[in-house]
């Protein structure tokens, strides 16, 4: 059944997928023309900045922290159980 469209006037928003027989840029084929499109990413450069080698293990502010800490509960536990035995 078909249905009664009040509105005369065609829908002036373009199809979402364009023809590619009209459209600017593809070959008689649907493909893309060389040089229409740019390359997916620079092929010439070599990355994003200079060569910084990674450095190996922990910093040296974590593991003093760790190391205080480690050192401060050591002492808190020697410290109770001195107190308990007195």
């Amino acid at each position: 059944m078909a249905t009664y469209n009040p509105d005369p006037e065609p829908d002036p928003t373009p199809a979402p997928d364009p023809d590619p027989r009209s459209t600017p840029g593809f070959s008689a084929d649907g493909g893309v023309l060389p040089g229409e499109t740019p390359p997916g990413e620079a092929s010439t450069s070599s990355g994003a900045g200079p060569y910084r080698p990674l450095k190996r293990g922990w910093a040296k502010g974590p593991v003093i922290v760790i190391s205080l800490l480690a050192l401060a509960f050591a002492l808190f536990f020697l410290a109770y159980a001195i107190a308990l035995n007195t």
